[in-house]
């Protein structure tokens, strides 16, 4: 399977979410499509998809066998067909669909937004698929996430999809200061250094009044 377009994988990620959250409204007419996948919540990045780029991701969806148009109404109605064109669990697709729509998360962020997905009984089960996931063959299809570099100071690591192919990524690091921050931060450091410099004498005057020893001297 080629690599997704960012609007195909945002459309199939959007049959993925509806099929599991509003059931009775599911299969999904073209309008239904585009207003799940322009939602402003619970989406990553947000995205205005037009009803022409929609039915055009619908029709390749439908080529690579990952959705299909229901039969039997009046208006098209599509549904994903992920499980078996990937060839994984309910509880599989559920993670890959989270990360499509949400973006990168970590194991524990992912058991907290699959709870209208699937009920994860803990984390170790959300990493035990993820692991899965990471190591499936070539011969299957290749991974479906990746691990990504820890964030500086972040205890767990967070993972991404792989529908839309390779991620690049650079390890994260912290926002390098602004100059007008730097510039305050040395006036700030200033101002600290004079009121120490300050204490330090008026100590001294009162130790030479009281007829005290300096700290570390002998009396």
């Amino acid at each position: 399977m080629r690599p997704l377009t960012p609007i195909e994988a945002r459309v199939l990620g959007t049959l993925m979410e509806k099929a599991r959250t509003v059931p009775d409204s599911y299969p999904l007419s073209l309008n239904a499509v585009v207003s799940g996948a322009n939602q402003k919540s619970s989406r990553e990045p947000v995205m205005a998809i037009t009803d022409a780029q929609a039915q055009e991701a619908l029709d390749e969806l439908k080529r690579l066998a990952l959705a299909f148009e229901s039969s039997g109404s009046r208006v098209a109605r599509w549904e994903h067909n992920v499980q078996r064109a990937l060839g994984i669990p309910d509880q599989s697709a559920a993670l890959v669909g989270l990360l499509v729509l949400r973006g990168p998360q970590t194991a524990g962020e992912l058991r907290i937004s699959a709870e209208r997905w699937h009920r994860f009984a803990d984390i170790s089960s959300v990493e035990a698929f993820l692991a899965e996931l990471e190591e499936r063959s070539e011969a299957k299809g290749g991974p479906l996430v990746v691990r990504l570099p820890r964030a500086a100071g972040a205890r767990e690591q967070r993972w991404a999809h792989l529908l839309c192919g390779p991620v690049s990524f650079m390890p994260e690091t912290s926002a390098p200061m602004a100059a007008s921050d730097q510039g305050s931060l040395q006036e700030r450091v200033a101002q600290l250094e004079d009121e120490v410099a300050q204490l330090r004498a008026a100590v001294q005057f009162l130790q030479g009044r009281l007829g005290l020893s300096p700290p570390g001297q002998a009396e």
